[in-house]
């Protein structure tokens, strides 16, 4: 097996680690270094909560994956890397904080305690390979102002294979400080009660152990799973509100790997620039999609304008007249004075397919664009919809994005604009039905009709 393989068979796996709260770091900066890797898929992750009373929780969560020369997604992070040498790498990156109270229910414990909410870190990390194992160290902080805490990670794992079954078994250090701690762990005076009384928790230094485990199915499909446990710091265990026991969690899952088994040359890879602007509509997803259901005379007539940045990730996925393309941006809402305005950031990866009769004279693509947005404030249609069904609102959710389009070049007999597109699309918020709690728990979300024009630079 070549190192190239050995690492792409990691890249699914190793992404699961963020998605704990305390576990170690992101090791896929080491192990997938190849660009061009695009990989789309979902995990079943279920652990105890640190938290007394609120038992054992069960998460759905998407992955969407891609690994460039210089930029990566690795599901729930997103980074630069600075250097990528043989031996180590530094990167920097912002990391979603899978920590806080329970959406789908709250104990007695919690009850009459402000919500502690999940935040995104700024961080910086080194990861340094060798024959005797990884070593990896990760400074993290808040980037949300929401409970300006630090950690530091300090993390050693092993790679071990036999065949197509690859294992990973590894163990973090993870200092906290006294702002972290005690924004998730701690009893305000406020808070307190004849039961809870108030209480700091302080700077302390968490365990975590695990292992995981990654076997090829084929070519492309991995099926992966892991095991792992996590011991907090005394201090918090003392805490009123913590389940004085070690945290034991289990994951399994499946992804597909679409990207090229060589590396994406970037130089050759113009950028693409998509700017779009849309109204909200009552429709639902599926109507828009099957061509039901169009309208955008709704109520509230709230409006959104964006500007997307694209990369062609993956050409002609097996010889089919299938591509996959990667974009970020930034969207922003008009709230028609109903709210006040604000931004949504966007990032996803999008399958392109163009296999129709007529796409030689005209070149027509059918796309469908999936993965996570960001919004500065929950936008006005999902709060009023979710209020309206009693159901909880969440700034990060689920994106979806289809779309359909042609050549204007091809159109107007131009080859200077061959590469420019005009179509319409949907813009979709939501929360996979309720079923995923880095989402929220949220059961709905909103859908905006937009028509656009892109190109290449």
């Amino acid at each position: 097996m070549t190192l190239q393989k050995f690492r792409r068979l990691f890249l699914f796996l190793v992404i699961l680690q963020p998605l704990i709260a305390s576990a170690g770091p992101d090791t896929l900066v080491d192990l997938a270094t190849v660009p061009g890797s695009v990989g789309l898929g979902a995990m079943l992750r279920s652990e105890r909560s640190p938290y007394k009373g609120a038992g054992i929780s069960n998460d759905l969560v998407p992955l969407y994956i891609y690994e460039g020369a210089h930029v990566y997604l690795h599901g729930t992070r997103v980074g630069l890397k600075l250097s990528d040498e043989a031996r180590f790498n530094v990167d920097l990156f912002l990391n979603y904080r899978f920590e806080g109270f329970p959406n789908d229910k709250t104990p007695a414990s919690l009850a009459g305690m402000s919500v502690r909410r999940p935040s995104t870190d700024l961080g910086l990390g080194y990861h340094y390979r060798s024959d005797w194992g990884s070593l990896s160290g990760e400074v993290l902080h808040d980037a949300d102002n929401l409970n300006n805490g630090t950690e530091l990670r300090l993390a050693y794992k092993i790679d071990w294979q036999s065949g197509n079954l690859s294992l990973r078994p590894g163990v973090t250090l993870s200092w906290r400080n006294s702002n972290l701690n005690d924004y998730y762990f701690g009893v305000r005076p406020n808070e307190a009660t004849a039961l809870r009384p108030a209480y700091i928790a302080g700077a302390g230094t968490d365990l975590w152990l695990g292992v995981y485990a990654s076997y090829e199915l084929s070519n492309r499909w991995r099926l992966f799973g892991g095991v792992g446990v996590n011991r907090l710091d005394i201090k918090v265990r003392n805490s009123p509100i913590v389940n004085d026991a070690i945290q034991p969690m289990a994951m399994v899952g499946a992804a597909y790997d679409f990207g090229d088994r060589k590396p994406y040359a970037e130089a050759r890879n113009p950028l693409r620039v998509k700017v779009l602007t849309g109204r909200s509509t009552d429709c639902n997803l599926l109507p828009v999609m099957t061509l039901r259901c169009g309208s955008t005379h709704t109520a509230d007539d709230t409006r959104i304008a964006a500007v997307e940045l694209g990369r062609t990730l993956v050409e002609r996925v097996n010889d089919w007249p299938l591509d996959f393309v990667g974009y970020l941006g930034i969207l922003h809402h008009d709230e028609n004075h109903l709210q006040p305005d604000s931004w949504q950031l966007d990032a996803y990866i999008k399958a392109y397919y163009d296999g129709f009769p007529w796409s030689e004279r005209v070149r027509t693509r059918v796309g469908v664009g999936a993965g996570f947005s960001m919004a500065e404030r929950v936008p006005y249609v999902e709060q009023r919809d979710q209020n309206l069904r009693g159901r909880s609102a969440s700034k990060l959710l689920n994106y979806l994005d289809p779309s359909i389009d042609f050549s204007v070049g091809d159109l107007l007999g131009s080859r200077a604009m061959k590469e420019t597109y005009f179509g319409v699309g949907a813009s979709h918020r939501s929360g996979i039905f309720g079923s995923s709690q880095m989402l929220g728990n949220v059961n709905g979300g909103s859908n905006y009709l937009y028509t656009y024009i892109e190109t290449k630079l």
